[in-house]
């Protein structure tokens, strides 16, 4: 936890409300979210229940397993799931764009143009906390590698045609939810924590219901009262008013109301096939009486059926509102600058995973080898990297996490020095500097610092770009520094107009690099030395090395 957050953290206390920690929303989202909201039975991990989901705020559907205890209503469950999710996960991959690149022949090494598809768009899904990521990447682990029954093996219990296909999804979105910066799958709880600080712990903001009392405290109630409200408060039977969907259910919803939901779904279930195993068999010489017991052992089971739909999504829906609730504080924040480049980065996502199915590829390994396991890990530090970079450029209260921490600071210009390096064979420009700051760097002579500054490409739209310096001077205790200036001042002897800020002008540096470096190349697959998998030729790296390709691309 950062400074700034800790501070933030102390006000939130101090006011009773959430205070923010962005002036901008640094995460996408979509126009059409997919909203989920999902339940597990207790007692067996990753065990489904339950899961309310839509694009409609008004207008949520509802799959449930009325018995989790029976495999083969788990795989209708999640057949009725994958009917629900696919269409609107392959919604997005008919319309795409041109986009024009070039290619590097391996025989001659000459470059030639080439174009690659890239979906106009991608799916977002939306879940109200991490655990809800955990639990679709436990279904995605379990389903993926499936037999149909158009499989050549299907086995004695072959699942559902699209269950397999939906757990392939749920792996590839769950895996790029580990990228940071990614949006295709997104807990809601994450992204308010992203934006805003409570009074209260980590753990207890896992709590959406609790979290959300904080923005908005009922009049004459603090955040924290609140919070505590929407944890702990009962009706009249003593059900929570706000269950947590965390996924797993509150114990006394257990206890009181779906295990006794359970129980009569199981005695109508049991009924009905006693009586059809006697009755109902089709003969034209059975008693009516006996038809007529089948029929109203069946209106038990549909009647049970309804009970346990009617007590599920009492648990489901205030947990659905305050997601969609979620969504609405989110969306008054205007998208930060850099958005538009990391969304990018998902829809290479979703379209090099698209070509991965259309192409036949087989599932997702169970475990990656590990050039893939260092790829994965080499691209997520770089991504880390580049989000905060990006979040400081585009939010001035991400920046003051840096200057708090002494890795930047910002002042006003006091004076302007124009030097010239002539060792080289042409005088080039290095002028000073002056600063007037009154935050405390980490600013040692020589270290390398870098502008934040405005050039007339980024104000055409080409990014903002950084101007590297070096710290020359430096006056604690009357708040000066004093930086020389070594690029983007144009090619010319003199600095280029408006290259230089001029004294009056406020200005920002950093001491870390505003771009991120390449990690260096690891070897393919062929070539992993026996320490990692080999010898080379070996069978012991699983991964087509175009698939190991792909994943370097997208982050899969």
């Amino acid at each position: 936890m950062s400074l700034l957050t800790t501070l933030a953290r102390l006000e939130a206390v101090r006011s009773g409300r959430a205070e923010p920690l962005a002036t901008v929303r640094h995460r996408h989202l979509s126009e059409r979210p997919m909203v989920l909201v999902p339940l597990t039975a207790a007692g067996e991990a990753g065990a489904p229940l339950a899961v309310m989901l839509g694009t409609d705020r008004d207008a949520p559907r509802l799959h449930l397993v009325p018995q989790p205890l029976n495999r083969t209503l788990r795989f209708d469950y999640l057949a009725a799931l994958a009917a629900d999710l696919l269409p609107y996960l392959e919604s997005f991959g008919t319309e795409v764009e041109q986009i024009e690149g070039s290619e590097k022949d391996p025989e001659t090494g000459e470059k030639t143009q080439v174009f690659r598809e890239l979906c106009a768009e991608a799916p977002q899904l939306i879940v109200p906390n991490s655990a809800g990521v955990h639990h679709l990447a436990l279904i995605g682990r379990s389903t993926r590698f499936r037999r149909t029954a158009e499989d050549a093996d299907p086995g004695p219990h072959p699942a559902p045609l699209r269950v397999p296909l939906l757990g392939r999804w749920l792996t590839h979105l769950t895996d790029r939810a580990q990228v940071p910066g990614s949006s295709l799958l997104l807990p809601m709880t994450g992204l308010l924590a992203r934006h805003w600080a409570t009074g209260q712990s980590h753990l207890e903001d896992q709590h959406l219901a609790a979290r959300l009392a904080w923005h908005a405290p009922p009049p004459g109630l603090t955040g924290a009262r609140a919070a505590e409200l929407a944890e702990s408060a009962r009706d009249e039977r003593g059900q929570l008013l706000h269950p947590p969907a965390g996924p797993a259910t509150d114990p006394g919803f257990d206890e009181g109301v779906l295990a006794p939901a359970i129980a009569r779904y199981d005695a109508a279930v049991n009924a009905l096939q006693h009586g059809t195993g006697q009755y109902g068999t089709g003969r034209h010489d059975a008693d009516p009486h006996d038809e007529a017991s089948a029929e109203r052992a069946r209106a038990a089971v549909r009647a049970a059926l309804d009970q346990l739909e009617q007590a599920l999504s009492t648990v489901l829906l205030p947990t659905w509102r305050d997601v969609w609730q979620g969504l609405d504080l989110l969306r008054a924040l205007p998208p930060a600058a850099h958005l538009a480049e990391r969304w990018t980065g998902d829809r290479w996502s979703y379209t090099g995973h698209r070509d991965r199915l259309a192409a036949g590829e087989p599932p997702q390994p169970r475990q990656d080898d590990a050039v893939t396991a260092a790829r994965k890990l080499a691209q997520r530090e770089r991504e880390q990297a580049r989000l905060d970079v990006q979040e400081a450029l585009d939010d001035p209260l991400a920046m003051a996490e840096h200057r708090l921490s002494g890795e930047a600071f910002s002042g006003v210009v006091t004076d302007v020095v124009l030097e010239y390096d002539t060792t080289g064979r042409s005088p080039k420009p290095r002028p000073l500097v002056t600063l007037h700051t009154t935050d405390r760097p980490h600013a040692d002579l020589g270290r390398e610092a870098h502008r934040v500054w405005g050039s007339p490409r980024a104000e055409a739209g080409g990014g903002p770009a950084a101007q590297k310096a070096e710290i020359v001077a430096v006056e604690p205790t009357g708040g000066t520094i004093t930086l020389r200036v070594l690029s983007g001042m144009g090619r010319k002897k003199e600095p280029e107009p408006g290259s230089l800020p001029e004294p009056g002008d406020p200005v920002t540096f950093t001491l870390f690099e505003l771009t991120v470096r390449q990690s260096a190349p690891l070897p393919e697959p062929d070539d992993t030395p026996w320490t990692h998998g080999g010898p080379p030729g070996s069978a012991a790296v699983p991964a087509p090395a175009a698939a190991l390709a792909v994943a370097t691309e997208d982050g899969e």
